[in-house]
């Protein structure tokens, strides 16, 4: 078990928005970072991180937390597998004691597997570099492509020997399982090699690990199929991964674009040429989560496709399920007998990077020059032809680009506006049809917001859907409010110091004024976490923010999360802009102060309400004389603790 210590040392360290922009493409908003949430598909942002909090929380899913967090949700991994992953990014050395023998034997199966990929991608290397067959065939087949030797290295590209088992039996002498070679298959389930006489291409995460192996096949058998790719396992979900995205992520980022290419070499031949934003799919056709993958990063993406008529097949293929993610679309169809990988070897980058600019077309003109060569003059294909097109917008859920792809449809294809629109409305409202009677035979929930679903359209204005947070007010019963209000101040700011003299502190504040009336809380969630900051108060501890949100309760980590984000922030704008600060009051993360005075304060009101309210009860069922001027004493003082609390409120009257 890693130590207190060292967990303490990771979160100190640790900042959310440097992990998270690894995985999703992140724009400032006012003092957040807001970005596409990896872990739903969505088309509008709500995914929100804060770096001054240390805290990320997506307002479509629910999904949220702290660095570590983050890790655990992304990658699947372990609470102490998150830990060790942050503190080899940053340079930590962890300490750890004895745990569970469950524990460490299910972090090992998942580590074992990850080092079993690594244990393979050095093998194949070391063929590659260390024996005849590997250098003459392996390393002969990158040369004759032109693969210099920093890309081979950067890739670590490497070659299977066309040997029955020669791989596996190393493995299993070294240490390795029989039944790992065969889960992440590396070996057949005859104990053969999987990967015999191939070079190799090693497949990464995200994070750099490997995963997983393509390998193509460098003999004539009729047979054997040219590429051959490993299958999924614990450890890899080939329609999740993009192959290259590891080292083309900040590319992408930076040029805002992702070019997609369709095979390894491909992606290769362009990273070398310096066109790093480059990906491919692994071995497998283009799917939704690869497609989601590249989101996080760009709406942008460009398709390169061979100008034959299979290229030209694949382009078609794909795009509507591009379409329905919302991208922004463009595709190049290569010379006929010319890959990426052929073309910039001729063209030199520069060149072929002219050659793709000049190219890129969008999917309306793509398809309506592909799909008119086919028609040429004949009415019922044109027609077919138009309802193809048609059908591909209506799959946009942004009703806006529906209607300049609409327009541009109308105008190539010389039909009348309107009859594109009433076509594609009645295909949209099929969709919203067949969608509402899937959730129903699922029995899912309805959309969460930021996942807004394509509306039916016209050529006048649309409704857009709210943004994430807006809507109905929250209703909380009787005083929850304040209490929810009072733990959000014990959570967020129970450190900030409130009198400087004294060194009073927000929470030392709250406790001292409320410890009495902990027992009329109305919530058992916010009482229970107001009774566990008290009971550390009392031996001396002040609870930071960090400590709930990595609290063993998920109900109290998930209380902590919503009060801690807020999809909303004050923008700096004001000032910076227009030269207008805020006047009647501190900036909200400044403010602090007064808000725990006027919290406090509304919190004691309603209570004293309250109580004043059960007085008077007791005071209609009392017989008794002395009970009563007991009850009407009290009452008394109540009422005179109304008024002060009143005053600071500036309130005249209250019922």
């Amino acid at each position: 078990m890693i130590t207190q210590k060292s967990i303490q040392e990771i979160m100190d360290v640790a900042k959310v928005e440097d992990i998270v922009s690894d995985f999703v493409n992140l724009k400032r908003r006012g003092v957040n970072l807001l970005g596409l949430c990896p872990f739903h598909n969505e088309k509008t942002p709500s995914f929100i991180v804060s770096p001054a909090k240390n805290i990320y929380k997506c307002f479509g899913c629910g999904k949220g937390g702290d660095p570590v967090r983050f890790l655990m949700e992304h990658e699947n991994y372990s609470y102490p597998e998150a830990l060790r992953s942050l503190a080899a990014r940053y340079g930590i050395e962890i300490e750890e004691t004895v745990t569970s023998k469950e524990s460490v034997e299910e972090r090992k199966a998942i580590d074992d597997l990850f080092a079993l990929n690594q244990y393979a991608y050095e093998y194949f290397i070391d063929q590659m570099s260390n024996t005849d067959m590997g250098k003459s065939i392996g390393l002969g087949y990158f040369k004759e492509r032109g693969f210099r030797e920093e890309t081979i290295q950067k890739w670590g590209l490497g070659y299977a020997p066309n040997q029955k088992n020669h791989f596996s039996l190393g493995a299993i002498q070294d240490g390795y399982k029989d039944e790992q070679l065969k889960k992440v298959g590396l070996s057949t389930q005859y104990g053969s090699d999987f990967f015999r006489g191939r070079v190799m291409f090693p497949i990464r995460n995200l994070s750099g690990k490997i995963i997983g192996f393509g390998g193509r096949i460098l003999s004539k058998e009729a047979k054997a199929a040219k590429y051959l790719n490993s299958p999924d396992s614990e450890v890899y979900n080939k329609s999740k991964v993009l192959y290259g995205a590891h080292f083309a992520r900040t590319a992408i980022r930076k040029t805002d674009e992702c070019i997609m290419v369709e095979g390894y070499t491909d992606t290769l031949a362009l990273h070398q040429a310096g066109i790093e934003n480059v990906v491919a799919p692994c071995g497998t056709s283009l799917t939704a989560g690869q497609i989601r993958v590249i989101k996080r990063y760009t709406p942008n993406i460009t398709f390169l496709f061979d100008g034959d008529a299979a290229g030209k097949k694949a382009a078609m293929r794909g795009l509507d399920m591009v379409l329905e993610e919302d991208m922004n679309v463009r595709l190049v169809l290569l010379p006929e007998g010319e890959d990426p990988d052929s073309l910039v070897l001729k063209l030199g980058a520069t060149k072929f990077e002219e050659f793709i600019t000049r190219n890129k077309k969008d999917f309306i003109l793509f398809k309506t020059e592909q799909l008119m060569e086919d028609t040429k003059d004949d009415p019922t294909r044109k027609a077919d032809m138009i309802k193809d097109i048609i059908s591909s917008i209506a799959k946009i859920p942004d009703p806006i680009k529906r209607s300049v792809f609409v327009k541009e449809c109308a105008a190539r294809t010389h039909t009348g506006e309107s009859l594109l629109f009433d076509a594609i409305n009645k295909l949209v409202a099929q969709a919203i049809r067949k969608e509402k009677e899937k959730k129903k035979v699922e029995n899912l929930p309805a959309p969460m917001p930021g996942d807004e679903s394509a509306a039916p359209m016209d050529s006048g204005a649309e409704d857009f859907p709210p943004f994430p947070g807006e809507g109905e007010k929250e209703k909380l019963p009787g005083d929850e409010f304040q209490e929810k209000d009072i733990v959000r101040l014990l959570i967020e700011a129970g450190t900030v110091v409130m009198v400087e003299e004294e060194k009073i502190t927000v929470a030392q504040f709250i406790l001292n004024n409320i410890e009495e009336l902990l027992e009329d809380f109305d919530s058992k969630d916010y009482a229970g976490i107001v009774k566990e900051c008290l009971d550390n108060f009392n031996e001396g501890l002040i609870l930071e923010s960090r400590y709930f949100m990595s609290h063993p309760d998920k109900k109290v980590r998930d209380i902590a999360l919503e009060l801690l984000a807020s999809p909303f922030d004050y923008s700096p704008n004001w000032e910076e802009k227009h030269g207008l600060t805020l006047q009647t009051q501190k900036a909200p993360e400044e403010n602090f102060i007064n808000d725990t005075l006027s919290s406090v304060n509304r919190f004691k009101l309603k209570k004293v309400i309250r109580l004043l309210k059960k007085n008077q009860d007791k005071l209609k069922e009392t017989a008794d004389n002395t009970q009563v001027m007991k009850i009407i004493k009290v009452q008394q003082r109540l009422t005179e603790m109304k008024k002060e609390l009143a005053s600071f409120f500036g309130s005249v009257i209250i019922k």
